[in-house]
């Protein structure tokens, strides 16, 4: 007697673990080069000279503003391709991957006018002369680079929500290259080139911005994968219909992405009146904390894809349930960073600087970091969830209304002090108050969007019962 055993089919929770992770990590490798170019600008003009270091800090903290905002508005095409991909309407994708170009072009334009515009605020926040004059320059050359990596958003919101998103990590990774050798060349003057200091940190940048976007668009045009739906068969002028329905998705996204940024760019200028001790430690676990956050945040990116495919196929039941597996992987996550961060908060500060007194005031604020991981992993998986459902205004109001709302006036009132307030402590926490503030932003955007994106998903499936 023979007795035969039949294959086992692996669970749909697993298979669906797997599918998100086969999607998102390439992802999240090119997220991490790309946080690696302004590490590197930083880092290398930190052995030009302090004024250099302090003109790319304060021009990046500017520029970075602006480039997540950009990032946020051009985020409106992956959900658009996404729900055509799962409708196999693939003869539409091509239409609105040039019209997303189209908006790419204009929304660049605007950003470098804005970029160079945000210049005159350094005539009066009192910095040194030298230092102002750098810090603009690095912005105005920058700035050139806007237009492309609009461009660029386009076709990496086109290539991920086709499910191809290793271009992206390959992409990510020699333009992180191509940044550290040409900053090796003009921010030292290397091989006989200019030595230009944080303005060869700047040409750098403007330049890798072009490079990244020739290079997917070569990709675009060699790789066999993009045949079905190729966006270059021709000249095709604005659609402005499209525009604004991209716009009306995308716009909501972009304000959600500046008022958390902007919230924390806010909070690191509150902070430098309390003393170089308690900025470096800020901005070290900061700085931890921003790396960490690229995982959940490369789960999110593919799980709008995931969420915005299902929905395309008109199948809100498996978009419920690939939206509750991808917040779980985000959750768990969470878990896991916040218990690494509580365990080796010493080793982390001790990585960043060997300065006691700014090691203790690290490992303080780390434990800050590591309470919030949690939530901070669950509001960015939430938040993409529901974009996939090509619903955005209602992560940008919660948002709006956990940072600007509570955290950041918490944060104000705990770490300023101020007399006027009835209710303030009797010394200021300092930073200590600052991150008290957003652990409280963070968890009520997360219990917010959680429960948004329930009744939402709930919502679609009674809908599409009835």
């Amino acid at each position: 007697m023979t007795s035969t055993t039949l294959p086992v089919s692996p669970s749909p929770v697993r298979t669906e673990i797997a599918t998100l992770w086969k999607l998102s990590w390439p992802m999240l490798v090119g997220q991490m080069a790309t946080v690696g170019m302004g590490v590197a600008d930083v880092a290398m003009t930190g052995h030009v000279s302090a004024e250099e270091l302090a003109a790319v800090s304060l021009g990046a903290s500017v520029w970075s503003i602006v480039l997540v905002t950009v990032m946020g508005i051009m985020m409106s095409i992956n959900t658009v391709v996404a729900h055509e991909i799962g409708g196999g309407r693939y003869d539409k994708i091509p239409h609105s991957v040039r019209q997303a170009l189209w908006k790419g072009a204009g929304i660049g334009l605007l950003a470098l006018v804005a970029t160079n515009l945000c210049t005159l605020l350094f005539d009066h926040i009192g910095l040194d002369r030298h230092v102002a004059e750098r810090a603009a320059l690095f912005l105005h050359v920058t700035s050139l680079g806007m237009p492309a990596f609009a461009c660029y958003r386009a076709l990496y919101g086109y290539t991920t929500s086709i499910n191809e998103t290793k271009p992206i990590m390959i992409i990510a990774i020699l333009g992180l290259l191509f940044v550290v050798a040409s900053n090796w060349l003009l921010v030292f003057g290397n091989w006989g080139f200019p030595r230009m200091g944080a303005v060869g940190c700047a040409v750098s940048t403007a330049a890798g911005m072009w490079l990244m976007l020739v290079a997917m668009v070569v990709w675009v045009k060699v790789s066999p994968v993009y045949r079905m739906t190729y966006p270059f068969t021709g000249w095709e002028g604005p659609d402005w219909k499209e525009i604004r329905e991209m716009l009306r998705l995308g716009l909501p996204i972009g304000v959600t992405y500046f008022a958390e940024v902007s919230a924390f760019g806010l909070i690191s200028l509150l902070v430098a009146r309390f003393g170089v001790v308690q900025v470096s430690a800020h901005q070290i676990a900061l700085n931890f904390a921003s790396l960490v956050f690229m995982v959940p945040l490369s789960f999110g990116i593919g799980l709008l894809t995931r969420v915005g495919q299902a929905m395309g196929e008109g199948n809100p039941l498996r978009a419920q349930f690939v939206a509750r597996v991808g917040v779980s992987m985000s959750v768990v996550f969470g878990v896991l960073s916040a218990a690494f961060i509580a365990l080796f908060r010493w080793e982390i500060a001790r990585a960043y600087t060997s300065d006691p007194a700014v090691q203790e005031a690290c490992v303080h604020l780390l434990l800050f970091a590591a309470l919030f991981q949690l939530s901070d992993a669950t509001q960015v998986a939430t938040a993409s969830a529901i974009r996939g459902y090509q619903v955005t205004r209602p992560p940008m109001i919660i948002q709006l209304v956990a940072f600007w709302g509570f955290s950041l006036p918490l944060g104000y009132i705990l770490g300023i002090a101020p007399g006027w307030f009835p209710y303030s402590p009797a010394a200021p926490m300092e930073s200590t108050g600052f991150w008290i503030g957003l652990v409280l932003g963070l968890t009520i955007a997360a219990v917010l969007l959680t429960w948004s994106m329930e009744k939402l998903s709930r919502q679609k499936v009674r809908a599409a019962v009835h």
